[in-house]
């Protein structure tokens, strides 16, 4: 029936998307319409009657037009969002794994001076003074990420020790111990600090991870919606990201067009 045939390609008519699934959908609704003719003729309706009344139950040209074309928008619109998602954790990943990396290098250069004030406090002095003792005190007190100081010198019996037990609630931030000594003289200083590796790369590797995921997914719906999708490329966007799609894009087409 023509007239079935012209209602259905005037519904998707400028609609975008996958030629499959759109020539799927037309012949999916164009049996749905036949069956309701065939139903309404056995009623007795003629046949001009009985397509008049399924296209208008079906809802109409203009109606199945406006729900057709917010399917396939809606869809688009899935696929946009999943990609700024994807982009938004990549930045974040960068953004924090920047910034974490200034800070612990500003962390280092803080302990590294702590160190070398109690270094010049003790001089070359064979006892530790008060006043180094309450620098190493005020050292860990004032400061979070150091937890504990300690200091010795081999040509003497004279030493002091001083850390604060503190409850890490961070599981990516670990203690390490690091040391000064002034050749000058023959004390040194260990020191328990905090260690930001973990969070730092952490992050990082979150961001890239969450992001490699959701490209893929978004390259995998936009090949099928360009007719070209299949395993390969699946496969290829998995493993290569961007350089998969771009390949797909400009190379992809061609491989395609020499197969049809």
């Amino acid at each position: 029936m023509k007239q079935i045939e012209a209602f259905v390609n005037e519904v998707y008519q400028g609609v975008g998307g996958n030629e499959k699934e759109i020539k799927d959908l037309k012949t999916e609704m164009k049996n749905h319409l036949l069956e309701a003719v065939y139903e309404l003729k056995k009623e007795g309706k003629s046949e001009q009657e009985a397509i008049e009344i399924a296209i208008d139950r079906f809802g109409g040209e203009k109606e199945m037009r406006s729900v057709v074309g917010q399917l396939f928008q809606a869809q688009k619109t899935f696929a946009k969002r999943m990609l700024y998602i994807a982009f938004t954790f990549l930045l974040f990943g960068i953004i924090s794994f920047l910034s974490l990396g200034l800070f612990e290098y500003q962390h280092y250069q803080n302990v590294e001076k702590v160190g070398n004030e109690i270094l010049g406090s003790l001089g070359t002095q064979t006892t530790i003074s008060n006043d180094a003792k309450e620098i190493m005190v005020t050292s860990v007190e004032d400061n979070k990420f150091i937890y504990g100081v300690k200091v010795n010198s081999d040509n003497s019996n004279s030493d002091f020790e001083f850390s604060e037990d503190r409850q890490e609630t961070n599981p990516f931030m670990k203690h390490f111990n690091t040391g000064f000594s002034n050749k000058d003289s023959d004390w040194s200083v260990e020191m328990e600090i905090s260690n930001f590796d973990d969070l730092t790369y952490g992050s990082l590797f979150i961001g890239l991870v969450v992001y490699w995921v959701l490209f893929t997914i978004w390259a995998t719906i936009n090949a099928y919606h360009h007719r070209g999708l299949n395993t390969g490329w699946i496969i290829a966007f998995a493993l290569l990201n961007v350089v998969g799609y771009l390949f797909f894009r400009f190379v992809g087409k061609g491989i395609k067009n020499e197969t049809n």
